[in-house]
């Protein structure tokens, strides 16, 4: 049994003694060593080579931030997790932004440690050998590759993120006739549900809460059928119902998910919380959807920083929401900003897509005929074997001259 080597640093003692007490039982993790500052974690690290640091953010002298910097920087092939008191998310991108891989909020139990260090471990092998493997000659491409898992996601809210998902969803659903789900996995105040105009007799909450959860067939009961062919698993009804959903509950189910239905497409919160990384690490596709504004913009980077350190960056495609010829900013400065073309450009159109929400219609099906609506199958339209080719390069000559307007 191949195991994961791992370096606790932490300034109290006691810490670093109930962290090696919370993965005595786990034979597949090895506690190569431990330190008691920055400083001494970087030394340790360059003797060691531990495949993962366990490391506190608050220490005197050489803080945990400044440490994993020097961490990643040094030694690459080791993963940092941090761990913090702080529920903040500006502690979480500075961790991100730092280096690490993940960020364990205390106190934590024996098992949400355990899978953290496997699943940030097994994430960094994986990237040595592809870094260490021969790059292959590229193939042309032909089809897209089935049972796809499309997470829409951003980390500010009012950039369209669940309108887009839900019109993307019904759009796939339409268009392949395939099976397709739409998950909510903003478990607090989801509203996919809401703009389906589907009222669910039972949630998320209540699913993972079955002994046969991990049957099919007892998933699909929680499936709600859409008029589209969608097919659609809410989010709780009542924000404190969240706390019975686990992030081992969510990975069962959208692999069970994903081995059933040919599309999957996820709606996220608005946060880099657990479930969202666990959905994340899952996704063949992120949409990464963002405002033609300069919070949205600022947001935007942020998140493909933190992606890019998440060894997820491969995966994103960004999708430019509510764009206008007026006031807004250009497409020239979003690419010199961001570092990548957007796939899809959707317009502003506030009246039809705030009557579409409000009756809880998608625009692609009551206005298939809007540009928007037209936008979102091009979208869509990627993701199916038919979407290569011809169809591509035709988009790509309308973004082209789109850019030019922008």
């Amino acid at each position: 049994m191949s195991q994961t080597s791992v370096l606790i640093v932490d300034d109290i003692s006691t810490t670093r003694e109930d962290i090696k007490r919370l993965l005595y039982f786990e034979e597949d993790i090895k506690v190569i060593g431990e330190a008691s500052d920055g400083e001494e974690a970087v030394r340790a690290v360059e003797a060691l080579r531990p495949d993962v640091v366990l490391m506190d953010i608050n220490m005197p002298g050489m803080d945990g931030i400044a440490a994993s910097e020097a961490i990643t920087s040094r030694v690459p092939e080791t993963a940092v997790v941090i761990i913090s008191i702080q529920k903040e998310s500006e502690y979480l991108r500075k961790a991100m932004a730092a280096g690490a891989r993940d960020y364990l909020v205390k106190p934590f139990t024996s098992s949400d440690l355990a899978e953290t260090i496997r699943r940030v471990g097994r994430n960094q092998k994986q990237q040595i050998l592809q870094l260490r493997a021969p790059t292959p000659k590229e193939a042309p491409q032909t089809t897209a590759p089935a049972n796809r898992m499309l997470v829409v996601f951003s980390s500010k809210g009012g950039v369209g993120k669940t309108t887009l998902a839900c019109n993307l969803a019904v759009s796939l659903a339409q268009e392949t006739r395939q099976n397709v789900a739409l998950v909510d996995l903003n478990l607090q105040s989801g509203n996919v549900a809401l703009m389906l105009n589907i009222i669910p007799q039972g949630t998320i909450a209540e699913l993972v809460q079955e002994e046969d959860r991990g049957e099919i067939s007892l998933v699909n009961n929680y499936l709600y059928p859409h008029l589209s062919g969608l097919k659609v698993l809410p989010a709780p009804l009542k924000p404190e119902q969240a706390e019975v959903v686990a992030v081992k509950d969510i990975e069962a189910i959208l692999k069970l998910l994903k081995g059933n239905y040919t599309y999957i497409v996820v709606d996220t919160a608005p946060a880099f919380n657990d479930l969202t990384l666990s959905a994340l690490d899952l996704a063949d596709d992120i949409l990464l959807v963002f405002t033609p504004d300069l919070p949205a913009l600022k947001c935007a980077k942020t998140d493909l920083e933190v992606l890019e350190r998440l060894n997820q960056a491969s995966k994103v495609k960004a999708v430019l929401n509510k764009s206008t010829l007026e006031n807004g900013i250009s497409l020239a400065e979003i690419k010199q900003s961001l570092g990548v073309t957007p796939l899809a450009i959707l317009p502003q159109a506030e009246k039809m897509v705030l009557a579409s929400v409000n009756r809880g219609h998608p625009f692609v099906l009551i206005h298939p005929g809007s540009v928007i609506a037209q936008r979102i199958k091009e979208l869509a339209e990627n993701f199916m074997p038919a979407a290569m080719g011809k169809r591509i390069k035709g988009r790509q000559k309308r973004f082209f001259f789109l850019s030019k307007l922008l």
